[in-house]
């Protein structure tokens, strides 16, 4: 692209004033020319909103600055996303399943003549992508996907059938990053994972359904039937194996949440202030009540910590470091931000009360659009219990049985495990069951926290507002260790019949 166009979208501007004009458009949008309640509680999103937001180029800041991008500065990114969760959490993940799903995997990964159409094509077309990884029968177990990819060595392409669903931006994506797995002459299918660039306008998806989400109305999510042909060059090309190309892109993603969140708990903390310092309840205002002041101190909390976990990420993953290894930063972001994502939503409903129960009120809203953040790209169960497998997998390599031990010495946790020297003197026990490794899991995902918002701390952000997560995190690993050290485990009794009916013990 020559630098006439370069300039006319922008990428010289700094940041800030790039921010500013993007904030400006965004609530222009979302709320002085429409009904922002309205227009967030129906499905899709009107075609004019839509293009008036790409035409911000907020995409640009996953582009690398030789395809005219802003140059795929992590910080740069996260503060895009950042700004759009404030205004509308939906309209964020949209961002973000473009940056961090598909823009940042061809940067990594796809052959030069890729990247120069992908990003010509975002940036000059308005184009959107996004990823399929997930099917019907295997969601969490996607290294066992049944789509399937054999080479055409004649026509240089690769042909791709299988079935994909819970694809964010179902029917609207101009390119689609899709797995497969590759199938041998007898169709049985490798072990490995091959991604795909695929244009759409080449066909060959159908939309065999379009769900009824619960939430986040403005995505379209699907069942596709997916039958195409990709060229070879249009193949990413992992350094090592398909399967740890995977973990990069997913754990990148992951470590990107805090972008999204962010925005989200700053405007949940701010709605719940303005609601409580209006709302007069017993002849006092709402803000005065001891009960209030709590929930709103942990609002502000969650908010401290996803921005500690804003800047931990942006110091240290560069768009061309291979996040693979770090499972233990990102499963704990994720996990941890997402539950504080819904968490403030809940608080917020119930500080507003009855009204914030309706699906055109941001606390309705919230409520539901904040809750699938917790379970795609990993459940928040199953991260828990990954988080716990990795440090127990570190404990044995290293030969180290006691678990306080290990933290103080772990550089995610070094500084946090301190104060719980007397709670975490103990030996782990390497073979907890599957709700122990959940609640240990939980525990280290807080202190992993902890450790960046004390990190943050000493940059000069608000003393007053880290001293505040501070306490409140605490309390939470303490809760966590405790449920962790609880030795008595309720099970589920499958036979429970007729005698579990207490009416049949009623004496007339």
């Amino acid at each position: 692209m020559d630098l006439e166009f370069a300039q006319s979208i922008n990428i010289k501007k700094d940041i800030s004033s790039f921010l500013n004009d993007y904030r400006e458009k965004l609530s222009q949008l979302f709320s002085q020319r429409n009904d922002e309640d309205e227009m967030l509680a129906t499905r899709g999103l009107p075609p004019y909103v839509l293009r008036e937001v790409l035409e911000c180029n907020p995409l640009s800041t996953f582009i690398p600055s030789e395809y005219s991008g802003r140059g795929g500065h992590t910080s740069e990114a996260l503060s895009m996303l950042e700004t759009t969760s404030y205004q509308s959490l939906p309209l964020s993940l949209m961002m973000g399943i473009n940056g961090a799903l598909f823009l940042q995997p061809i940067a990594n990964y796809a052959h030069e003549e890729v990247m120069e159409n992908v990003f010509s094509r975002f940036l000059v077309k308005k184009n959107m992508g996004g990823l399929m990884i997930t099917e019907p029968d295997y969601g969490s177990d996607a290294l066992r996907m049944q789509t399937g990819f054999i080479h055409d060595d004649s026509n240089k392409v690769y042909k791709i059938d299988g079935l994909k669903h819970w694809a964010g931006l179902t029917g609207w994506a101009d390119f689609w990053l899709i797995t497969a797995r590759g199938a041998d002459k007898d169709g049985e299918l490798g072990r490995d994972i091959g991604f795909f660039v695929h244009d759409s306008s080449n066909g060959g998806i159908e939309v065999l359904e379009y769900y009824k989400n619960l939430g986040l109305y403005m995505l379209p999510y699907g069942r596709n039937k997916v039958n195409i042909e990709v060229p070879e060059n249009y193949r990413l090309q992992p350094k090592t194996t398909g399967v740890t190309m995977m973990l990069d892109i997913l754990h990148r993603s992951r470590l990107q949440f805090p972008g999204m969140s962010t925005g989200h708990l700053n405007r949940m903390l701010d709605e719940a202030l303005d609601h409580c310092k209006q709302r007069m309840v017993g002849g006092m205002s709402l803000f005065n009540y001891d009960q209030v002041k709590e929930r709103l101190a942990r609002l502000q909390s969650y908010f401290t910590v996803s921005s500690a976990m804003s800047y931990f990420t942006s110091m240290n993953v560069p768009l061309d470091h291979n996040t693979a290894r770090m499972d233990v930063a990102a499963n704990s972001i994720k996990s941890v931000v997402t539950d504080y994502m819904h968490e403030a939503s809940q608080s917020l409903m119930q500080l507003v009360g009855a009204k914030g129960y309706r699906l055109d009120h941001i606390a309705g809203r919230a409520m539901v659009d904040s809750r699938p953040f917790q379970i795609f790209e990993g459940s928040n169960d199953i991260l828990y219990q990954q988080i716990s497998e990795s440090v127990l997998k570190m404990m044995r390599k290293g030969k180290e049985n006691n678990l306080y031990n290990f933290l103080k010495n772990y550089s995610l946790t070094e500084n946090a495990a301190e104060y719980f020297k007397d709670n975490l003197d103990f030996e782990i026990d390497y073979k907890l069951p599957q709700r122990k490794l959940v609640q240990l899991g939980q525990a280290i995902g807080r202190m992993v926290s902890m450790n960046m918002t004390m990190k943050l701390g000493e940059t000069g952000f608000n003393s007053d507002m880290v001293a505040n997560s501070l306490k409140v995190i605490r309390e939470e690993i303490q809760q966590c260790i405790s449920s962790y050290t609880y030795n008595e485990s309720p099970m589920m009794i499958e036979e429970y019949g007729d005698d579990s009916s207490w009416l049949r013990y009623v004496k007339d």
